[in-house]
């Protein structure tokens, strides 16, 4: 592992070419603001798919880490983390392997189930197979396997009719994941290093929360501390962080759970947490004392790569 010896000069990446592009961008520039503000010399990149033109881009800012503000594919999911472990550049988050299984859905519950933690029963099928009628009895998630922010997924309940997957951008031959939908409460929970923050409870007037819900001004509203008994409330941060190290994540991570009764279950890791204005993990830090602004500095200041 190679850490930074010191900190001067931070290369800020977002935007990218992801569906997640737009709220990258935000984030990206909530990172750039906050770190000029601790005296950091910041340059941001909007991250081009030439990879040749980044690759110079990142060289031409001499930085002493990235800040990886990018969500999505290619930003989240392994790419970029091993182009700077080649480059022998310290990151902010997750290195490659614990990205890709992350952002890999069912190798992640694969991953959980051996750790001990509940998650949903699935079913994986192509495209073709979903569109042809009920993969699985109702009700069920559709979902793609690769994509985060909720982008694509799917509720089919009793009396709906099936969804139309044409928007996924798939082909019919392309494998997607049906899960057991868990009714209940949903949560989350920001680890930071090896510290879950808090729990949230998210409720949302949307049939569940999706890419509005999670970005949307008033799209969703966010209860912090839960309200949830103070043995349950642990038991969430006990099994976010437990799925932080099943993953093998650094850095920042955010859980994502589901409550039926009295079982949670685990929906999924996302190692590039959002950082706009309506963001989960900025929210739980300032709970617990932290500013945005010392948050982005730890993060820096933790930054890795496996050189």
């Amino acid at each position: 592992m190679k850490r930074p010896a010191s900190i001067r000069r931070v290369a800020v990446l977002c935007g990218g070419f992801s569906k997640e592009r737009e709220i990258s961008l935000v984030s990206g520039g909530a990172a750039d603001r906050a770190l000029r503000a601790k005296g950091l010399d910041v340059a941001k990149i909007d991250v081009p798919r030439d990879m040749a033109s980044l690759v110079a881009q990142i060289n031409a800012a001499k930085p002493d880490v990235v800040f990886n503000a990018l969500h999505g594919r290619f930003g989240e999911d392994g790419c970029i983390q091993g182009l700077l472990d080649m480059m022998a550049i310290p990151y902010t988050n997750s290195g490659r392997m614990a990205s890709a299984v992350a952002m890999d859905k069912p190798a992640a519950k694969r991953m959980f189930a051996a750790a001990g933690i509940p998650v949903a029963e699935e079913k994986i099928v192509t495209v073709a197979e979903a569109e042809r009628g009920d993969v699985m009895a109702r009700p069920y998630v559709l979902k793609p396997v690769n994509e985060g922010s909720s982008v694509g997924v799917k509720i089919v309940r009793a009396g709906d009719n099936h969804p139309p997957l044409d928007d996924l951008g798939l082909g019919k031959d392309d494998l997607i994941m049906a899960e057991r939908f868990i009714p209940g409460r949903e949560v989350t929970v920001a680890v930071m290093g090896d510290r879950p923050l808090a729990v949230t409870e998210i409720t949302t007037g949307r049939d569940f929360y999706d890419y509005e819900a999670k970005y949307a001004k008033g799209g969703s509203k966010h209860a912090l501390p839960a309200d949830l008994p103070r043995a349950q409330y642990e038991k969430a941060m006990e099994l976010s962080l437990l799925a932080h190290k099943a993953l093998g994540c650094r850095g920042v991570s955010r859980a994502d759970l589901r409550l039926d009764g009295d079982t949670f279950y685990m929906l999924e890791v996302n190692t590039q947490p959002g950082l706009t204005p309506t963001s989960l993990v900025p929210e739980q830090a300032n709970y617990v004392g932290l500013s945005f602004e010392d948050l982005m500095y730890w993060m820096v200041e933790h930054a890795e790569c496996d050189a």
